[in-house]
């Protein structure tokens, strides 16, 4: 099992350079678990820089993946990780969510540098591309969603 954090979607959901480096992750969508807090945080940044097309595009794939919810009982397990961790929310209930399952965690936030588990850091020094801007990451998600 292997989850992506909600900053490794956004990457390969923009087909960016270092999107390309989460793909592994990708070779079976049932495979990955995707805790209901990164579909909300792709969801909310894809509304913002794409519109509601491209947002519900997302929501849709990641749907195709084991969805994790958020019960109470485990928001106050994540609480308490996120408090013995220094983690803040939402990355306390994307760490916990991977504990729980056994999953290998995919991710390049630097929140989750340093901390011991099954943590695969994806590394943003590696990919010299220049940088795309919000407009153009925009622009591709878009395409993509009208090309669905």
């Amino acid at each position: 099992m292997k989850l992506l954090d909600s900053c490794g979607w956004l990457e390969v959901l923009a087909a960016t350079p270092l999107g390309e480096a989460y793909r592994p992750a990708f070779t079976q969508l049932d495979e990955l678990v995707v805790p209901t807090v990164c579909v909300l945080e792709v969801a909310q940044h894809l509304l913002e820089v794409a519109g509601d097309a491209a947002a519900t595009a997302a929501v849709a794939m990641m749907s195709r993946a084991r969805v994790a919810p958020l019960s109470l009982a485990f928001a106050l397990e994540a609480a308490r990780l996120g408090e013995a961790c220094r983690l803040p929310f939402p990355d306390n209930v994307v760490l916990a969510t991977a504990l729980r399952h056994g999953a290998e965690l995919w991710t390049h936030d630097e929140h989750f540098r340093g901390l011991r588990g099954n943590i695969h850091f994806v590394e943003v020094d590696a990919f010299t591309s220049p940088a795309r801007t919000a407009a153009e990451t925009a622009a591709t998600l878009r395409g993509q969603t009208a090309a669905r």
